[in-house]
């Protein structure tokens, strides 16, 4: 290829479907998907939020199966594309083993990454592993969920 030619091609890298994160902490994205909710999820969600972190849950709120929810007990979940994952997601964009949330003992959530090949997202940013908040957005392939937990210290 000539250097005239080469000149003249251009390279860009084109974010379909990405949104800005600059104003959304995770309780601003909490008070977001639950003023969305159904009167039923609500109270799903309200009874976490006043729970002594002995459960949590995730909610599809972008994506495929939107609106679907997963709890989450200290016994913790696997999240992938196998069929043996707690959390079953069907779809190419994520690994069979892709992540799991594990509970601690400061009874808070961890998010770990089993190594997969398009990553584990929290707030738009890369994790291998990461504490979880309430109202944390987990982003898996497709799928954007809201971390829900309780609401107390």
């Amino acid at each position: 290829m000539d250097a005239a030619q080469s000149q003249n091609e251009l390279t860009s890298t084109i974010h379909l479907g990405v949104r800005g994160v600059t104003d959304n902490s995770p309780a601003k994205t909490l008070a977001e998907l639950i003023s969305i909710l159904d009167g039923e999820t609500k109270k799903i969600v309200e009874e976490i939020l006043n729970s002594d972190n002995e459960k949590a849950m995730l909610v599809i709120a972008r994506g495929p199966q939107r609106g679907s929810r997963f709890l989450i007990t200290t016994d913790g979940v696997t999240i992938g594309r196998s069929p043996e994952s707690a959390i079953f997601l069907d779809d190419v964009t994520v690994s069979r083993s892709h992540a799991q949330i594990k509970s601690q003992e400061s009874g808070k959530f961890l998010l770990v990454d089993n190594s997969s090949l398009n990553g584990t997202y929290l707030n738009n940013n890369s994790v291998e592993s990461s504490s979880l908040v309430s109202g944390d957005e987990i982003q898996i392939g497709k799928f954007h969920f809201v971390f829900i937990s309780s609401a107390k210290k």
